[in-house]
């Protein structure tokens, strides 16, 4: 099997020097480059997934939507990420802005490594007490229960199908797809469909 290539975007430079020597460590892991934040999309060229270092929140913290948040979203969307985060506000953060991923700052290699493994399979990796604290308030019960469609549509969406994808598995327009995908995000209360797979794992609707 060849290496899984990840880019490792930081805005800083010792902490992407040390996650590419982490990075090298790793058998299964290569190198595919280093980034700052504002060129990670044009350094993502050869890269299979990137690993997002979001660094210390700034005090007072930035709007949502900064230079940091806005390039993840647009690196997401083409690509898996794995974010690493100092904490609880900026997992949702990342979460939010497509990563499949998110562990703290202080993973280890094999936890690193197997989330990144995770995520270019179109699954979700959450660190454990991260995911507890994004959950903490009761998904659900504003939206009301999902309709036997949206089941069908979320459990399509925890293989890591996209609406065209779906559409065509269950012989409904991409349109229509993606109507549903909306529904179940406003259901459940999540911001991204990786947000809706952790809390519907956390209700008991799919089975990661």
């Amino acid at each position: 099997m060849e290496p899984l290539r990840v880019l490792v975007v930081s805005a800083d430079p010792l902490a992407r020097a040390g996650l590419a020597a982490l990075l090298g460590a790793r058998p299964e892991l290569r190198l595919a480059g280093e980034a700052e934040p504002a060129r990670a999309q044009a350094a993502a060229r050869d890269a299979d997934a990137a690993l997002w270092d979001l660094g210390a929140p700034p005090t007072p913290p930035t709007p949502r939507g900064g230079a940091d948040g806005g390039g993840l979203e647009a690196l997401a969307a083409g690509l898996p990420v794995v974010a690493l985060v100092a904490g609880e506000a900026q997992a949702g953060e990342a979460l939010r802005a497509g990563a499949r991923g998110v562990l703290h700052r202080g993973a280890g290699a094999e936890a690193i490594a197997a989330a990144l493994r995770a995520a270019v399979t179109g699954l979700t990796a959450l660190d454990p007490e991260l995911a507890a604290a994004l959950l903490r308030a009761p998904a659900g019960e504003a939206g009301g229960p999902l309709t036997p469609r949206e089941r069908e549509v979320l459990a399509l969406v925890a293989e890591g199908l996209g609406n065209k994808a779906i559409a065509a598995r269950l012989g409904i327009s991409e349109h229509t797809a993606k109507f549903h995908v909306n529904a179940i995000l406003g259901k459940l209360g999540a911001g991204s469909r990786a947000e809706a797979i952790v809390r519907a794992a956390r209700l008991g609707l799919v089975v990661l």
